[in-house]
C-alpha cells in the first residue's frame, strides 16, 4: 500500500478522535506523517513510497494509541527539542516545540556573559537546561524539580547526550547550592499555571497523560508558583540577571504585573515560536 493511502486513513481516524485537541491546522497530518516515518525507520517520506504490511501494522498500533490522546512523544519514546533527542515517558511533562522560544531567550542572554550561571526551575526531563548546556560554553547549568522521576530522567538525558548539567530535587530554589545565591545570570521557569478550577476543562490528551503537578499548583488563579518565584528569585539573581517565565497569553499581563511588584525592571511580554502563540515574560533584577 502507498504511503498516501495509509496516511489518508490515519488522518481521518485522528480527526475523529474526541480525545485530541484539534487546535492546530493540519495537526493530524503532521502527527500521522511523524508516526509513519517512525514506524518505517526513515527521516522523510514520499506519498508514493510503499509501506510494507509489517510497517502498516506497526503504524496502526501507534495511531490506535494516539487516538486515545497519548502524546506522540510517549508513543515514540522521545521528543526532539532544538536538535536534541530527549527521553519522553509518562510521569514527566511532555517537551513541546512551543517551549523552544524560552530556551532561545535564555541562550541569547547567556552567550553574552562570561562564566555565567543558569538555573531552570520545574525542569521536568531537563528540556530547557539541556538546551542551554548544548548551545552555550562555560555556563554552569542547574535544573531543579520537585519530582524524583523528573530529576532521574533529566540526569539520564544529560548522560546520554554527554551534556554538563546538574539536576537536583527540591521545591523551587530549595535544593540549590547556597554558593549560587546572588550569582545566577538567568532563571527560567515553565510553570504549572492552570488554575485549580480549570483542570476539568483541559483537553483529554492533557488531563489523562500529563502529571497533575506539571499542570497546576492548585492555586485559585494558577499564579501561586509564579508569585513565589518572583518573590524569591531576587535573592539568587546577580544584579542585571534575568527571570524568564513561559506563560499562556491570557496570563501574560498578570505575570508582568507580578514581576514589576517584586522590583524587576525592563519587564516585557515577548511573543515567539513557530506559531507565534508562546509568551515569555522577562524581567531584569535591578
Amino acid at each position: 500500500m502507498k504511503a498516501s493511502e495509509v496516511l489518508a486513513h490515519a488522518v481521518a481516524t485522528l480527526e475523529a478522535s474526541p480525545a485530541i485537541d484539534h487546535w492546530q491546522k493540519d495537526r493530524e497530518t503532521i502527527e500521522a506523517e511523524d508516526l509513519l516515518m517512525h514506524a518505517m525507520g526513515v527521516d522523510d517520506i514520499d506519498p508514493d513510497d510503499d509501506v510494507t504490511p509489517a510497517e502498516r501494522r506497526r503504524f496502526d498500533r501507534m495511531i490506535a494509541r494516539r487516538v486515545t490522546g497519548e502524546p506522540t512523544q510517549f508513543i515514540k519514546g522521545y521528543a526532539e527539542f532544538r536538535g536534541l533527542r530527549l527521553i519522553a515517558k509518562p510521569g514527566v511533562f511532555v517537551p513541546r516545540d512551543s517551549t523552544e522560544f524560552l530556551a532561545e531567550q535564555a541562550v541569547r542572554r547567556l552567550r553574552r556573559r562570561r562564566r555565567a550561571v543558569a538555573v531552570d526551575l520545574a525542569t521536568g526531563g531537563g528540556t530547557i537546561a539541556l538546551a542551554i548546556a548544548n548551545e552555550t560554553r562555560g555556563v554552569e547549568v542547574v535544573g531543579t524539580d520537585i519530582s524524583a522521576d523528573a530529576v532521574r530522567i533529566a540526569r539520564t538525558n544529560a548522560d546520554r547526550l554527554g551534556l554538563a548539567a546538574t539536576f537536583v530535587r527540591g521545591d523551587l530554589f530549595g535544593a540549590l547550592p547556597q554558593r549560587l545565591r546572588g550569582s545566577v545570570d538567568v532563571i527560567t521557569l515553565h510553570p504549572p499555571y492552570v488554575a485549580r478550577g480549570e483542570l476539568k476543562d483541559l483537553p483529554e490528551e492533557i488531563k489523562r497523560f500529563e502529571p497533575a503537578h506539571t499542570l497546576t499548583d492548585r492555586s485559585i488563579d494558577g499564579l501561586g508558583l509564579i508569585e513565589r518565584t518572583a518573590g524569591e528569585s531576587g535573592e539568587w539573581l546577580r544584579p542585571g540577571g534575568w527571570l524568564l517565565i513561559e506563560i499562556s497569553p491570557d496570563r501574560a499581563r498578570a505575570v508582568s504585573s507580578l514581576l514589576r511588584r517584586n522590583g524587576f525592571a525592563d519587564v516585557r511580554s515577548t511573543i515567539g515560536g513557530e506559531l507565534k502563540v508562546t509568551r515569555v515574560v522577562v524581567g531584569r533584577r535591578r
